[in-house]
């Protein structure tokens, strides 16, 4: 038996035993051909239409349940929601893992810097000078 299968621009012609499951022969068609389940030949004795017959209900029960997979709109949201939760806790474990290394290289460099090793003690003069003006203010007006 002969048949045609496929897609605009990825259609096969395949040879198999009528009844076998196993393809015998299979062979691309030319992007322009387009083929799709359409058999080369007609079974002529009962057990050959009843096998074809079979054949047919297999092929459109998976045709089916491709098709339902495709509608069902909620199985699909779910299934790209739980890839996305995934790979957000894979980052956020990546995240935790290197933040305790790179806050103690920020601490190191900001320990580090001349700029801060120097004007520390004005921060600090600036400081009490700001509270010391804040306490003196309160006290005038009461």
């Amino acid at each position: 038996m002969l048949e045609s299968t496929g897609l605009y621009e990825e259609s096969a012609l395949r040879r198999y035993q009528l009844g076998a499951r196993q393809v015998e022969q299979h062979a691309d068609l030319p992007a322009e051909l387009f083929g799709e389940d359409a058999p080369m030949s007609t079974p002529e004795t009962a057990p050959e239409i009843q096998q074809e017959i079979e054949r047919t209900r297999e092929r459109l029960g998976e045709t089916v349940e491709e098709l339902a997979a495709k509608v069902d709109v909620k199985a699909r949201a779910r299934d790209k929601a739980a890839d996305i939760k995934a790979k957000a806790q894979v980052t956020a474990a990546d995240v935790k893992a290197k933040a305790p290394a790179t806050a103690t290289e920020w601490s190191g460099r900001v320990r580090r810097s001349q700029v801060v090793q120097r004007r520390w003690p004005l921060a600090v003069v600036a400081g009490v000078a700001v509270v010391g003006t804040v306490a003196i203010w309160r006290r005038r007006r009461k």
